[in-house]
């Protein structure tokens, strides 16, 4: 198993990484969190997940442990490969996707590509007890501008916003504004963006 891989940063793409470690090219599979955390700069670190098959050995890495940990986590549940565990990452935060299973909150999970009420229904009775280490605090703010959040999300990518930055854009409201309607909400964001 290759747990980790230090080496020069070659190439870099919302998708993947090629990292140089003495004169080897390593294709590392990524998720857009991963690729917004990963710097500029030459050197560069990623945890890892080695997958073996048949017909291709596929790696993927990860900024954090935690979020290698929720990879291998979401692989674990019957149904959810390593491109829908991917997708998943990359559509919510780590946060969000741990309160959302600590909850219980279908829609939320329903709302990433490939995900249907099933999948979502499994994640969550198969992860809700490895999950229950995460800090109170985390899912706290998670459950309080989830459903708030989500609704004002997705009317804005259905006006035909980007995703990312509709989300730093609600973000940015919700943690300057204690209390406030998705409607709101949705007419503060369509003023920044």
């Amino acid at each position: 198993m290759i747990a980790q891989i230090k080496g020069r940063l070659v190439e870099k793409t919302p998708t993947y990484v090629v990292i140089d470690c003495n004169g080897v090219g390593y294709q590392i599979n990524i998720s857009l969190n991963t690729y917004s955390k990963i710097d500029a700069n030459e050197q560069c670190l990623l945890h890892t997940h080695l997958i073996v098959r048949e017909d291709a050995q596929l790696l993927y890495g990860f900024k954090d442990k935690s979020e290698r940990e929720l990879f291998r986590m979401l692989i674990s549940v019957s149904g959810v490969g390593s491109a829908t565990a991917m997708m998943i990452l990359s559509s919510l935060t780590a946060t969000e996707i741990k309160g959302a299973i600590s909850t219980g909150n279908v829609n939320m999970l329903k709302g990433v590509k490939g995900i249907g009420t099933k999948s979502a229904e499994r994640i969550i009775i198969d992860l809700r007890d490895k999950i229950g280490k995460v800090e109170e605090s985390d899912i706290n703010f998670a459950v309080s501008n989830n459903t708030i959040k989500d609704e004002a999300l997705s009317a804005l990518i259905m006006l035909g916003f980007t995703k990312k930055p509709a989300e730093l854009a609600l973000n940015k409201i919700l943690a300057s504004s204690e209390e406030i309607s998705v409607e709101q909400l949705i007419k503060q964001t369509l003023k920044s963006l």
